[in-house]
């Protein structure tokens, strides 16, 4: 479905993503721009129009064709270590002409709703470490090609742009591990853990204050007024189903989750609630489940609660069905899962302990 055509709820991509994709796939000289064409619903002109965005079903379709036609399993890490600094969006403007790195991840987390609707990116401090995680609205917007390029894109365009250096203390992807996994580590610097039902990468707190050497302030007044006014005309596209996320997670925190409660916040009955979301292609409880997981994972690998408060804080009746819900969430039991993060974070701190002294 092309762009222009799709409804108000389906979650877009940026075109200059889709047009990156596009470029990859050039230079290996496996370009059919028929069959993008065909993939995307869109030709490929248009794709250098910055303000035009396409459905991320037909981006990530896109991706599994690029998969298909390199014979490349790890595409998406190989074409996001790719440098091209004229052919960056908008927000990457922005990014490398900010005035330090902790900005540019600020802004990079404020407009990244522009590159991906359909991920939601968030940003937190925890002692030395600062960590940026990525999550999809619900399962089926989740492109293992996609985030692999997410991922080597950041990590390359920084130690590009701005600190050669740069080593991640530890990453957690959220697909099992593929044939190339040992690729991963390599482009990081630090541990990574596979199969972690969420995508995160910590880095040291240190590296925020670095500056952004070849930054321009007026490139960046430019391009940031003109992402503004993209990122507002966009406030009025918000989809029914990440409100409802969020109020499900507000409830989730006092009370057991109760449909009729949230379609009164909505200001509707249970019925039209239930027939909105299914027009998004959501259920309340796949919703609800979701929820569950994305707390669940975060609960269990922070450390900060026993196992059975985690279960109480999520709904469940007994710890036995917390454990039975989150094996099949992740394959292991929470024990093993927590017992694997702390793993991770210790073999970070020795390494920070030695990465951090040849920084000084």
């Amino acid at each position: 479905m092309p762009a222009e055509l799709a409804p108000s709820d389906t979650p877009l991509v940026a075109a200059s993503s889709t047009l990156a994709l596009v470029h990859y796939l050039e230079r290996q000289g496996v370009l059919d721009k028929a069959r993008v064409e065909q993939i995307t619903g869109l030709n490929l002109h248009t794709l250098s129009d910055p303000d035009l965005r396409v459905p991320a079903s037909a981006h990530y379709r896109l991706w599994d064709y690029a998969e298909s036609v390199t014979g490349d399993a790890g595409v998406g890490l190989h074409a996001g270590q790719v440098i091209d600094p004229e052919r960056m969006g908008l927000v990457g403007h922005v990014f490398f002409n900010c005035d330090t790195l902790g900005e540019a991840v600020t802004q990079y987390v404020r407009l990244h709703r522009l590159i991906n609707e359909s991920i939601i990116l968030s940003f937190e401090q925890t002692g030395d470490l600062a960590i940026l995680t990525w999550q999809p609205d619900t399962p089926d917007h989740y492109c293992r090609q996609d985030m692999d390029r997410t991922l080597a894109a950041a990590l390359s365009r920084t130690r590009h742009f701005i600190h050669a250096g740069l080593q991640a203390e530890w990453a957690e992807i959220a697909h099992p591990k593929p044939a190339y996994g040992d690729e991963y580590e390599k482009l990081f610097g630090g541990p990574v853990h596979f199969g972690a039902g969420i995508t995160r990468l910590a880095f040291h707190t240190r590296h925020l204050a670095q500056p952004i050497p070849q930054r321009n302030p007026y490139v960046y007044s430019a391009v940031l007024k003109q992402v503004n006014a993209v990122l507002a005309r966009l406030q009025t596209r918000r989809s029914f189903g990440r409100k409802v996320r969020r109020l499900i997670s507000r409830q989730m925190a006092t009370d057991r989750i109760d449909a009729d409660t949230l379609a009164r916040q909505c200001h509707m009955s249970r019925q039209t609630l239930y027939r909105k979301l299914k027009k998004e292609g959501l259920s309340f409880h796949d919703l609800v489940e979701q929820v569950r997981k994305d707390k669940a994972l975060r609960y269990v690998a922070a450390g900060q609660y026993a196992l059975g408060e985690i279960a109480f804080l999520l709904g469940f009746s007994e710890l036995s069905a917390f454990s039975r819900a989150f094996k099949r969430w992740t394959g292991s039991s929470p024990a093993q899962y927590r017992a694997s993060h702390q793993t991770l974070e210790a073999t970070s701190v020795a390494t920070g302990s030695t990465t951090g002294h040849k920084d000084q």
